[in-house]
């Protein structure tokens, strides 16, 4: 708390900075002041709009429904009355075929609605006339399971059909499309209003609105006739978009825009601009180099030029950091480099100690064991020093290269009595860490031991092959004759050999495989790659 006073007392006691803070200060301000005149603005505007579009809306309603009230109740009771009539008429034809007063209180009905076309037609189950006008062939009756059917033809009219119980009998009704539309335009109305007959995807057009405006609303309702499932579909037009109403919608866009532009320009001035010149600054930076802020010191806001000075401030301190560990680097790399310089030097000297003893030595026997002990220090050392070799790219060691060398020291320190060994290589370039090497190494020259033990002149074939479906481990196969299962393979396995050999295979983490008849040990391997 105590820092961040004296932060503020320097900040305010600064004469440059002030300018800076008072036009960020007065930028908000103003900001904000047009944000909230603009909503102000807006709000009002929107709630004007809404109650008067409302209000109209309400009145519209309610003259669509009187509207269409009164049309659906005209069409309604003409089409019940005549449908009644005839019902009347087929019942009576129905028991007498010659029932001539009930075929002309019928026609009686359809008299006046003959003028505009309308008709009738009452036919007996063999469709011959009993009553009425023929009627157009292309006029279709369909089954109906209700009392009355209707087909809607569009373009044409309306038919409907009625049987007797019986269905000895049955009549259809055709009513045209000029007769439909005279008994919805009867009632006296001072709005114009879209009338249509429909039945479930059938429609007739009645009345229809024309010269549509693109910004016309229209409000729509639609009545059920309570016959065959017909219903009046009626339209008329709501409360017109006017320019008023159009300036009312488009003011709070407008001031929107206003609102966005002049942010836009504040915020692009004071902040994203110099943002973005900091970000290019930080993006040329070098690793070890102090960053360069002399292209952000004209920032407006001050708070933008200390993030350029804290973004300085921590280069150069990473910079300062990044020499030291240069220099531990290096110091530590010499330092290894000596470490496995005199671990060399040191095998070197056991090495020359045990072969200067070996030639001292008063038995073949104790020859033979300064030798056998020669070659386990010349394994170590051979792991050694491709580790030190591999150390710089750490990628790990080359089986390939490691098993030749540790090949050709095995043969050159061999007894005289082994002077026929012989070791093929088949070793495809593997990597190893050190860990795996040095037990690997280790493990071949024991089986090599094993071998010369049961044949002095044994052949011996190594074989490293990467496994095929794991990527991460290799197969180390190691065949002769002179391991094949006898007295003296067992005698040596078991009291010399074996328990160094599963030792090392515990170390490798795997199981160690012999094959008595083919005499095969084999072992898998963790790599960590491929040359």
């Amino acid at each position: 708390m105590a820092t961040d006073n004296a932060i503020a007392s320097n900040d305010d006691a600064s004469p440059s900075r002030l300018p800076a803070l008072a036009r960020l200060t007065t930028g908000s301000k103003l900001v904000l002041i047009l944000s909230v005149a603009l909503l102000l603005l807006a709000l009002i505007a929107i709630f004007a709009t809404l109650q008067t579009t409302r209000l109209a809306d309400a009145e519209a309603r309610g003259r669509l429904r009187v509207a269409a009230n009164e049309d659906a109740r005209a069409l309604a009771t003409e089409l019940s009355g005549d449908m009644t009539a005839l019902r009347v008429a087929v019942s009576a034809l129905g028991n007498d075929p010659l029932d001539l007063p009930s075929c002309a209180r019928a026609q009686g009905v359809f008299a006046q609605q003959s003028m505009s076309g309308a008709r009738f037609q009452i036919v007996d189950r063999r469709g011959r006339a009993l009553c009425g006008d023929a009627l157009p062939a292309a006029m279709p009756v369909r089954d109906r399971a209700s009392p009355v059917g209707a087909d809607i033809l569009p373009d044409q009219g309306l038919v409907l059909s009625i049987e007797a119980s019986d269905r000895r009998t049955a009549a259809r009704a055709f009513f045209p499309q000029s007769f439909l539309r005279a008994l919805v335009t009867r009632n006296t109305r001072t709005d114009p209003a879209e009338n249509v007959l429909q039945r479930g995807e059938e429609a007739l057009v009645l009345d229809r609105i024309d010269a549509r405006g693109p910004l016309d609303r229209m409000e729509t309702l639609t009545t059920d006739l309570g016959i065959a499932g017909l219903s009046l579909r009626t339209s008329m037009r709501s409360a017109p978009i006017t320019s008023s109403l159009v300036v009312a919608l488009a003011l709070p866009i407008l001031m929107w825009i206003a609102a966005v532009g002049i942010g836009w320009l504040v915020v692009d001035r004071l902040l994203i601009r110099p943002l973005r010149q900091l970000r290019r600054t930080v993006a040329a930076y070098e690793p070890g180099e102090a960053l360069d802020i002399s292209a952000v010191r004209a920032a407006p806001a001050q708070e933008i030029r200390d993030l350029a000075e804290t973004f300085q401030a921590i280069t150069q301190t990473v910079a300062m950091h990044e020499e030291g560990l240069a220099e531990g680097l290096v110091r530590q790399t010499k330092l290894t480099r000596e470490v496995h310089h005199r671990v060399k030097n040191n095998l070197q000297v056991i090495s020359s100690l045990i072969n200067f003893h070996a030639r001292g030595a008063k038995t073949p026997e104790a020859t033979a064991a300064y030798s056998s002990i020669q070659r386990r220090v010349d394994a170590l050392a051979v792991v050694h020093r491709n580790h030190f070799a591999e150390l710089e790219e750490n990628r790990g060691l080359n089986l390939r290269t490691m098993i030749g060398e540790l090949a050709a020291n095995i043969r050159a320190t061999a007894p005289e009595q082994s002077h026929g060994l012989g070791i093929t290589l088949d070793v495809d370039p593997v990597l190893v860490n050190q860990d795996v090497a040095v037990a690997v190494a280790f493990l071949i020259t024991e089986t090599i031991e094993l071998a010369m033990g049961c044949d002095p002149t044994a052949q011996i074939r190594l074989v490293v092959k990467p496994i095929a479906d794991e990527p991460d481990r290799a197969r180390l196969r190691v065949v002769s004759r002179a391991l094949v299962e006898d007295d003296t393979l067992r005698d040596l396995a078991t009291n010399r050999y074996g328990r160094v050999m599963e030792g090392l295979a515990r170390q490798l983490r795997a199981k160690l495989h012999h094959d008595p008849l083919s005499g095969a040990y084999e072992i898998t391997i963790a790599i960590v790659g491929r040359d």
